[in-house]
């Protein structure tokens, strides 16, 4: 059908209005989400000066980590309370940064004005940062969580540099699953006999079975099911438009088989019937981007090193890796490696793996400076095991000048080495220390 010139204007504001969202959906999305309280059985940990300071607080992580728990958690701790919106909900699958506007005047209408906002998955609206930085710059304080690292980064970058700070946010640490099973920890539980031999079964357990909140309450495998085909589905296909579901999938079944192992792009595409690295390349950053799993490149002093040497790969939670990896004889060695891994991670460490001779599984740069290093294995009664584990940590040590530490599933002991002190300690034990 022709379109006149004259015309055109107006076809695009009666398309228009059938876009947008009304306001009377909006209300009742406002209103609805006000009655929805999840259950809070764990606090999060906080910082009070996210609650106080000016800049924006973005809460980022994986799906159904706690990202909208803790929104919450800030919600009861600040005087205003109302300006609350999810944007993960089907009924705005049409809202857009035109409808921002009448969001406001339903929030001032519902309940007068207020100057605190908390947004829920607000990255699922194209163009959001443009009215964030409008609300910051008019003074109002803003929490926001999203779930994808590349979306975020890249929007905040452009628009509100220098007005924020990430909160990036992992699934349950040991410690906050021993507070969700209601284990009351204290210090002599860790020496005593039956206080060590209660917190190594729960650690087994944790080391299994993860730290998703909702898949600890009701460790239902349709629940793990769905929330990583949504992941998958959602936030990796559909978002950026790939059609390769099969590539995808076969290559998270062969990296959660192979966790903590190295891989380059020409190998993981041999695998998968990829032949070119860059398209991998960009699979892996599309899913890195959702929190699901890491790449960590090899401790250079050039970055053109690191960049052209392979990864090591791990998952954001034991359960994923279980879920959809082949491991028939149960690998705990993967497992609780992983979990160091993300235990770094959670505690802010920027991480690398360390290989000249030997190898070391993680250093951690600080600056321009290796600050600890760390080697984890399941147990060093084997003077094989024993041997390779410490060489390795003595090349980095002896460079430069790390704390030194080998996590184990229970054996604790200090080392002193050519001068050089390494310290032995059950992976329970040292998670519990921060």
């Amino acid at each position: 059908m022709k379109v006149f010139p004259i015309f055109a204007p107006f076809i695009r504001l009666v398309t228009k209005a059938f876009v947008m969202v009304s306001k009377t959906l909006i209300k009742k999305v406002i209103v609805d989400q006000q009655e929805i309280r999840p259950q809070m059985d764990v606090l999060r940990k906080i910082d009070d000066k996210w609650l106080s300071m000016k800049e924006i607080v973005v809460v980022s992580g994986v799906r159904r980590c706690g990202k909208s728990v803790l929104l919450q958690q800030f919600r009861e701790k600040m005087v205003e309370r109302d300006y609350f919106f999810n944007f993960d909900d089907e009924r705005l699958i049409n809202f857009s940064v035109d409808d921002f506007q009448i969001l406001q005047e339903c929030f001032i209408e519902l309940f007068g004005v207020q100057h605190t906002y908390y947004f829920d998955e607000i990255q699922n609206v194209v163009g959001w940062e443009r009215f964030v930085r409008r609300l910051y710059d008019a003074g109002n304080k803003i929490f926001i969580t999203g779930s994808n690292a590349n979306m975020l980064s890249r929007e905040l970058g452009t628009h509100l540099t220098g007005r924020y700070i990430q909160v990036e946010l992992y699934p349950f640490s040991f410690r906050e699953y021993l507070s969700l099973i209601g284990y009351e920890l204290d210090n002599r539980k860790m020496f005593s006999t039956v206080g060590h031999s209660e917190l190594l079964a729960h650690f087994n357990t944790y080391m299994s079975d993860g730290g998703f909140p909702a898949y600890l309450q009701n460790k239902s495998m349709e629940y793990l099911s769905a929330l990583y085909d949504s992941i998958i589905y959602r936030d990796v296909l559909q978002r950026n438009r790939l059609v390769s579901e099969r590539e995808i999938l076969e290559m998270m079944h062969y990296l959660a088989s192979n966790a903590s192992k190295r891989h380059s792009y020409t190998s993981i595409g041999r695998i998968i019937g990829v032949k070119h690295p860059e398209t991998v390349k960009n699979y892996l950053q599309c899913v890195e981007a959702t929190y699901l799993l890491f790449q960590i490149a090899r401790y250079a002093p050039s970055l053109k090193t690191q960049s052209a040497t392979p990864k090591k790969i791990y998952l954001i939670d034991n359960a994923i890796i279980n879920k959809i990896g082949f491991n028939p004889t149960m690998n705990l060695g993967i497992l609780l490696e992983n979990i160091v891994f993300i235990e770094l991670k959670r505690r802010g460490k920027n991480v690398f793996y360390y290989a000249e001779n030997g190898e070391c599984d993680f250093v951690v740069r600080q600056g321009t400076t290796l600050t600890e290093a760390y080697q984890v294995t399941l147990e060093m009664d084997r003077e094989e095991t024993k041997n390779r584990e410490i060489a390795g940590l003595l090349e980095v040590a002896k460079v430069h000048q790390t704390v030194n530490n080998i996590l184990t599933l229970d054996e604790e002991s200090e080392l002193t080495i050519d001068g050089i002190q390494i310290c032995v300690k059950p992976v329970w034990k040292w998670m519990l220390e921060e």
